[in-house]
């Protein structure tokens, strides 16, 4: 197990949206460390079941130290939640789940420690890969890139104004030396940007666009969404926590088109609402953790709870 601790964010408010039944079946798409599995196998009686997901190897080993205890409630699965729709077939034996939770973060585990590249307080490889086995890391990424995509990728996944020329910068560096550790890459965005943002580091903005870019998160939540209502059972809970804009913007809009539907032409004689296809209804408005969940934990800060339910 992971020395470094991880704190589940809105842990309570999550598990009570899945509504979770006693004898129901739930997928954890997002492991992480556990926080959320622990939490539904506590909530489930003993023909209860729990798939759980993650494409982290690190994050699969220590769930499956949570195997033997709770055998056959839980089982974990090393795969992308892109992948949910094989991955409950392959567990299910052909029912539907009850309830489906994301939890978008990156695990403090991944962030804290220096040897898998997410973040730049202390010095490490530039990797960021969530699964280190598989992919192109950041290095890589970055020492070969054309400029231009480099740019892209900062101003439209990390939504950083000085794009193009910390691009630039990224260029003529690595024309002299590759750029290969963590700290090269933020002090590099450090001189570019300077001290814009009190309280936040300049580079964050550059390493959140780098990692979502370096795992194809945007696309990989919108493959995840669709097939998660394909494993729903009428009645089943989808329960998202995004943590900054971009994912955010995802989930609301996904949720919200499905519970409108397609709007119907006005001189089709459909009675009701004029719409049809609707999957999905909203439940409750979006939740954010509360002041003393920041305090306690500062990531939760820009969390968003956000849930729907399946139609029939």
């Amino acid at each position: 197990m992971d020395s470094v601790e991880h704190r589940s964010v809105l842990l309570e408010g999550a598990v009570a949206s899945l509504a979770i039944k006693k004898d129901g079946k739930y997928m954890d798409a997002t492991f992480g460390r556990g926080g959320h599995s622990r939490a539904i196998l506590a909530a489930l009686g003993p023909k209860g079941r729990l798939l759980a997901l993650d494409r982290d190897p690190e994050a699969v080993t220590a769930g499956e130290s949570l195997i033997a205890s709770n055998a056959p409630r839980f089982c974990i699965a090393h795969t992308s939640f892109s992948h949910l729709l094989e991955a409950w077939e392959a567990y299910a034996d052909g029912t539907r789940a009850d309830g489906v939770l994301f939890d978008l973060g990156v695990s403090s585990p991944q962030l804290d420690r220096p040897e898998r590249g997410f973040g730049f307080l202390r010095d490490g490889p530039l990797d960021m890969r969530m699964d280190p086995g598989s992919g192109v890391c950041a290095a890589t990424w970055l020492n070969r890139a054309p400029q231009e995509e480099i740019a892209a990728v900062l101003r439209d996944y990390g939504e950083e104004r000085q794009s193009r020329r910390i691009a630039a910068a990224i260029v003529r560096r690595r024309r002299d030396q590759p750029i290969t550790r963590t700290s090269e890459l933020a002090d590099l965005v450090a001189a570019v940007v300077g001290r814009r943002e009190p309280g936040k580091h300049p580079a964050t903005r550059s390493f959140q666009a780098i990692r979502i870019h370096i795992n194809d998160e945007l696309e990989e939540l919108r493959r995840a969404l669709a097939m998660s209502l394909r494993i729903l059972r009428p009645g089943g809970r989808l329960v998202v926590i995004s943590f900054h804009s971009l994912e955010d913007r995802i989930v609301k809009r996904f949720m919200r088109e499905q519970a409108r539907g397609q709007a119907l032409p006005r001189h089709l004689p459909v009675p009701g609402t004029g719409r049809s296809d609707q999957t999905l209804r909203l439940i409750g408005k979006p939740v954010r953790p509360s002041a003393a969940e920041i305090e306690r934990n500062p990531r939760a800060r820009s969390a968003v709870l956000r849930v729907a339910e399946k139609l029939p």
